[in-house]
């Protein structure tokens, strides 16, 4: 589980940074990427990028301001023409649906694979045997909401020796044995999966953040997040203006982070006033004055999630 970032800036791109985009690579987890956010010129960061549009499986949308959505209409229109023929599905708030599929309609474009978009209002949207993503309401000018994606509990390792000197060979006795059940030996005596089974890996969590002002629904999203990503539009002199447009400052999301017990915090969506390497080093400096670990967000560069139980 990585994290990839494809747009840092808020606002408008500039020559240094895209517009908002993230994703959620799961190559061994199940072999596919999701997006959060698709600002305009997500499927130019693509192609720059190791993901590959086939692979794509969900797309998550904070809210509807362009900077998070604008991309949309392009990259599912191209997705196709890179070997994208899986189901697409998309989360986002109200309005989402009509926002696709109008574009969609009056370019005339066609998709000639299954694309749902499921529009929410927070709670959880998702849950399979490997994850589960819920989501809720933010401080934004407006709707907008943060996603916490929750990994299940993996098992531990089989103990193939073991296995072996009781006479039982890989198939379905080990799918068994992984998910807690006992089986039958040939002898007629009873193995449970507690004997042969390591100590189980703990599952990971993310959360990811659209737009907000501090509140205590992002705290609560982030709750020992093993990785929380969190907007820092303004360095903390420019609190008053922060608020004034329904955004946060570094320091603010380190304190959310703080409040959370997150193992990591990323920061990201800088305003475009920080045009610098130096002055984006500020922003990091200032965060990590109030939880150390905190590093901003660089775009392609791969992030490795850590478990941290």
């Amino acid at each position: 589980m990585e994290l990839y970032f494809m747009g840092t800036n808020a606002g408008v791109p500039s020559l240094e940074r895209n517009v908002t985009s993230l994703a959620l690579r799961l190559f061994d987890e199940r072999r596919t990427f999701w997006l959060f956010d698709c600002g305009e010129a997500t499927q130019h960061q693509i192609l720059r990028s190791p993901l590959k549009l086939s692979k794509l499986e969900y797309i998550f949308i904070t809210h509807l301001h362009g900077d998070h959505l604008f991309g949309l209409p392009g990259l599912i229109s191209s997705r196709a023409y890179q070997g994208g023929n899986t189901p697409l599905t998309l989360f986002g708030p109200p309005g989402l649906k009509k926002f696709i599929m109008t574009a969609l309609e009056i370019s005339e474009s066609r998709i000639s694979y299954s694309l749902e978009v499921v529009e929410h209002e927070g709670g959880i949207l998702f849950e399979d045997e490997s994850f589960c993503v819920e989501s809720a309401l933010l401080d934004h000018r407006i709707d907008s909401f943060g996603y916490r994606i929750t990994e299940k509990d993996q098992p531990g390792k089989l103990d193939i020796e073991m296995l072996a000197r009781h006479g039982i060979k890989p198939g379905p006795m080990y799918g068994k044995l992984k998910r807690g059940e006992s089986i039958n030996l040939p002898d007629g005596s009873l193995l449970h999966s507690t004997d042969v089974l390591g100590i189980s890996k703990p599952g990971r969590i993310v959360t990811i953040l659209g737009d907000t002002r501090p509140c205590e629904a992002a705290v609560q999203l982030a709750q020992d997040a093993d990785v929380l990503v969190h907007e820092s539009t303004f360095l903390h002199e420019l609190a008053e203006t922060a608020y004034t447009y329904h955004h946060s400052t570094t320091k603010q999301a380190a304190e959310a982070a703080k409040r959370a017990g997150a193992k990591q915090l990323f920061l990201t969506h800088f305003s475009s006033r920080y045009k610098y390497n130096d002055q984006l080093q500020q922003l990091e400096r200032e965060a990590r004055e109030v939880f150390p670990q905190s590093d901003l967000a660089r775009e392609h560069v791969m992030y490795p999630i850590l478990r941290h139980g």
